[in-house]
């Protein structure tokens, strides 16, 4: 089990390596055919093309440059999950900001099957339920 750990945590440094090389075919590479995305905002997305669709306004710069730095990272090989917890620092128009957040990866084999993002807000989201 301590080989799937380690090849899990270098393939998740792997993942963020190519989001801070701005190379969206490299970070595409990663995902499964039937990966689904689920945004900070709760959109999910599913299926490559959706996700890469989703991502595309990140890579063509609508926010600026954007560095992944890392925090913590905890791996859980049996399950095929890990949580990475970043600094995503953003500069735009010389303004740099800084978000605080982490995305849950649950793994198939060498490839991302759901990526779930979460960021720390100053204000809650809450959605109603029916």
């Amino acid at each position: 089990m301590a080989d799937r750990r380690q090849e899990l945590y270098a393939r998740t440094r792997e993942f963020l390596d190519a989001f801070n090389r701005n190379d969206l075919d490299a970070v595409m590479a990663f995902f499964s055919e039937d990966a689904v995305y689920d945004e900070l905002n709760g959109r999910p997305n599913e299926g490559k093309a959706a996700v890469r669709a989703a991502f595309e306004p990140q890579f063509e710069g609508r926010f600026g440059t954007m560095e992944f730095v890392e925090d913590d990272t905890f791996v859980d090989a049996e399950s095929g999950k890990v949580m990475s917890s970043w600094d995503l620092r953003t500069t735009k128009d010389g303004v740099t900001t800084v978000l605080r957040g982490l995305d849950l990866l649950h793994f198939d084999g060498p490839l991302i099957r759901l990526k779930q993002t979460y960021v720390k807000a100053k204000q809650p989201r809450y959605e109603t339920q029916d």
